[in-house]
C-alpha cells in the first residue's frame, strides 16, 4: 500500500452517515476500514466505492474484543490508523422516561457512548504507539448534544456525554499527537430522518415538517475536520439543515 495514504476507521458505515463518510474518505484517497453491526450493508459500501482500498468488517462496538480485533486488523492490512470516525449510533422509539425500560436505556448507552469509548481507546493506544505517532479522532455528537427532542432521554443522554468524552480525549491526547474534535449535525438527509420531512413532535406537542440538509455538506464538514495537519483541530462544528427549529428551539 502507499506509505502516504492515509488510514481511517469508520463506525456506524454500512448507513446513512457513516456510509456517506467512509465513501468520501475513500474518494479522497484514504484507505477505509467499514466498521458496523451487518456484513451485508458493508459489503455493499465496499462494492460501491470501487475501491481497493476499503475492507468491510464486521464489529460489534459494545464488545471489548470485537472492537481490539476491528483495529487489529486494520493495521494488519494497512499498517495504521490515522483516523477514527466514531458514528456508530442507535435511538429507540419515543418514549417517556417513566416508561423506559431498562433494557432500552442500555441498548441506546451501550451503542452509543460506551461503544464510542471502546473504540477511542482502542485507537489512542494504536495512535500512541505508531511511527509517525498521532492521528485524530471524530465524534458523531448531535443537535441532541445541545438541546433535546421531546421523549428521547437515553439518545439525549448518551449524546451530552458524548461531548464530555470528546473534551476528555482532546486534553489526554495532546501529549500523544492525538487531535479529537466533535460535529453535531441537525436533519442530515438519510433513511433515519426521512420522518422529519413529513413532521415530527415539537417540545410544544405539535408536530411540524422540518427541512433536511443534504448529506453531502456533512461529508464535506468532516473531510475539513480530517484535512487539517495534527496541529491544529476543530473541537466542536455544528451543521445544520439553516430553518430546522433549533435555534431558539423552547
Amino acid at each position: 500500500m502507499n506509505a502516504s495514504r492515509k488510514v481511517a476507521i469508520v463506525t456506524g458505515a454500512g448507513s446513512g452517515i457513516g456510509r456517506a463518510v467512509a465513501l468520501g474518505l475513500l474518494r479522497d484517497g484514504y484507505a477505509v476500514a467499514l466498521a458496523g453491526r451487518r456484513a451485508g450493508p458493508l459489503q455493499a459500501v465496499a462494492r460501491d466505492s470501487q475501491s481497493d482500498h476499503a475492507i468491510d468488517l464486521p464489529t460489534d462496538v459494545t464488545d471489548p474484543v470485537s472492537v481490539q480485533r476491528l483495529f487489529e486488523t486494520t493495521r494488519d492490512r494497512f499498517g495504521r490508523v490515522d483516523l477514527l470516525f466514531n458514528n456508530a449510533g442507535v435511538n429507540v422509539p419515543g418514549v417517556a422516561i417513566e416508561d423506559l425500560t431498562i433494557e432500552q436505556w442500555r441498548s441506546v448507552v451501550d451503542v452509543n457512548l460506551t461503544g464510542a469509548f471502546l473504540c477511542t481507546q482502542q485507537a489512542m493506544r494504536t495512535m500512541k504507539a505508531q511511527a509517525p505517532r498521532g492521528g485524530r479522532i471524530i465524534n458523531n455528537g448531535s443537535i441532541s448534544a445541545h438541546v433535546p427532542r421531546p421523549l428521547s432521554a437515553p439518545y439525549t443522554a448518551t449524546k451530552h456525554a458524548i461531548t464530555g468524552l470528546t473534551r476528555s480525549t482532546s486534553l489526554d491526547g495532546r501529549r500523544y499527537d492525538i487531535a479529537c474534535g466533535q460535529i453535531d449535525i441537525g436533519n442530515a438527509a438519510t433513511d433515519l430522518t426521512a420522518k422529519y420531512a413529513t413532521g415530527t413532535m415539537q417540545a410544544n406537542g405539535t408536530t411540524v415538517v422540518e427541512p433536511l440538509l443534504d448529506v453531502t455538506h456533512v461529508v464535506r464538514a468532516v473531510l475539513y475536520m480530517a484535512s487539517l495537519p495534527l496541529e491544529a483541530n476543530v473541537q466542536f462544528m455544528t451543521v445544520m439543515a439553516t430553518k430546522m427549529p433549533y435555534v431558539g428551539r423552547g
